[in-house]
């Protein structure tokens, strides 16, 4: 099989990132990935942790020269971690923050040289290469790891390159707002700057005015990666948005109303991307202009009794999708919701992402969520749904519910909550919507 080169689509003296505000070249971020494999330890798996996006690369980057794969978990709580030390024995943790873990064997990003690069070539890495064991978020579940190659992984990039047209845009600066650990922000932030050409934007912003201040302050053409939570908070601003090149959404569905408020505001298209931590980035949609999704190039799906299967493309193992699907052809189809979502009450059937959808419509609504607890003894099981809306009371909430959704699938209760717990990429895990549920449920004792 051929190698492939680490990065793809750069000018000899291209930039390659900006951090702080300032240009970082594409020699310099080579030689910095050369000096740092040469420091990294001799465990064959290494758990990246770095918050700063540039670094993340280069330690990705180093790891991948050096043969060793990337371990990357939703998460660097003390628990997990913990687990994946006993898992891979050999693991150490790459990281520019503590970690509070202090069993795991740490490296922290050193110091490195930075006087004037010279131009060197791009390391070449075997297609076959297991670049990264990406793990799940837990959002229904333990979190379990995934195999990518380096192959698949570049595949992937320079398939979302052409499916969002960015070859017209080179050297655009991606800004995101979801961690690089994430799949989405992985192959997002970080692989399509690597294979397409692009700078990396260094920081995280995640307040609205924050997101706003670095847009401002980076250079056109740019982009911004981000998902609905995000992209909600930042719509609330009266104030004027920051101009953008390309706009990318992920991670849960986005209703047309928010899209098209977002693609005004930012004056320009929407791209949403639906994809899973099994088999990557899947499909796109201008969602504006269609609930339908176009699978990316090569990637086909197929349906069976067990449900809609996809392969193809980046997608080297056929892998059986945790969703709802309604198959339009072999590259097209339209989403109904997870399949763990489905809800069956008194005959009647829908979906907690339908309900969320209806629920987040409501104008005043900040953020929703329906939930559907455990079942205990033989009593009826009742929907909740906790919101975030400080302007409006549970009564017009709920009269807002019954022109939008049948009355058996109404919440009871809907409580009315400061915020909801969502993790960094705006995901809400199964186990933090069970604590939530208890300690309303000890409220009210």
């Amino acid at each position: 099989m051929p190698d492939l080169p680490l990065i793809h689509g750069f000018g000899a003296d291209a930039v390659f990132s900006y951090r702080f505000g300032a240009p970082i070249s594409v020699p310099q971020f080579l030689q910095d990935v050369q000096q740092l494999a040469t420091r990294l330890p001799a465990g064959g798996h290494v758990i990246n942790l770095c918050a700063d996006r540039y670094r993340f690369s280069v330690g990705f980057a180093a790891a991948l020269v050096r043969g060793h794969v990337n371990l990357l978990p939703p998460n660097n709580t003390p628990g997990l971690l913990g687990q994946l030390l006993d898992k891979y024995p050999d693991a150490y943790c790459l990281a520019d923050t503590e970690h509070g873990h202090t069993a795991l064997p740490t490296m922290m990003f050193p110091q490195l040289d930075s006087t004037a690069a010279k131009s060197i070539d791009a390391p070449l890495l075997p297609e076959r290469q297991v670049a990264a064991l990406v793990l799940t978020s837990g959002s229904t579940g333990e979190p379990v790891p995934h195999r990518k190659t380096w192959g698949a992984l570049v595949r992937s990039a320079r398939a979302e390159r052409s499916r969002l047209g960015l070859a017209a845009l080179p050297g655009a600066v991606i800004v995101g707002t979801v961690p690089p650990q994430h799949m989405y922000g992985l192959e997002s932030t970080v692989l399509l700057a690597l294979q397409g050409g692009f700078a990396v934007h260094a920081g995280r912003p995640f307040y609205p005015a924050d997101v706003c201040a670095e847009l401002e302050r980076t250079p056109r053409p740019r982009g911004l990666v981000t998902t609905p939570v995000h992209l909600r908070a930042l719509l609330a601003e009266d104030t004027a948005l920051p101009p953008l090149d390309f706009l990318v959404c992920a991670t849960a569905p986005l209703s047309p109303q928010l899209a098209a408020a977002a693609e005004s505001r930012f004056g320009v298209r929407l791209h949403e991307v639906y994809g899973c931590t099994e088999a990557g980035q899947v499909a796109t949609r201008c969602t504006v202009h269609t609930a339908e999704w176009q699978a990316l190039e090569g990637v086909s799906l197929r349906q069976d009794e067990h449900g809609t299967w996809v392969k193809g493309g980046h997608v080297d193992i056929e892998t059986l999708l945790g969703d709802v699907i309604e198959l339009c052809g072999p590259d097209r189809f339209v989403l109904h919701g997870r399949t763990a979502d489905l809800v069956n009450i008194a005959g009647k059937r829908t979906s907690l992402a339908n309900l969320n959808y209806h629920l987040n419509s409501i104008d005043g609504v900040r953020d929703g969520v329906f939930v559907m607890p455990d079942e205990q003894g033989e009593g009826v099981t009742r929907l909740m749904a906790f919101v975030v809306a400080p302007d409006l009371t549970t009564e017009s909430l709920m009269q807002a519910l019954r022109r939008r959704i049948d009355a058996a699938f109404l919440p009871r209760p809907l409580r009315l909550v400061a915020a909801l717990p969502r993790n960094s990429t705006g995901k809400l895990p199964r186990h933090a919507l069970v604590a939530l549920v208890a300690e309303l449920a000890a409220e009210d004792r």
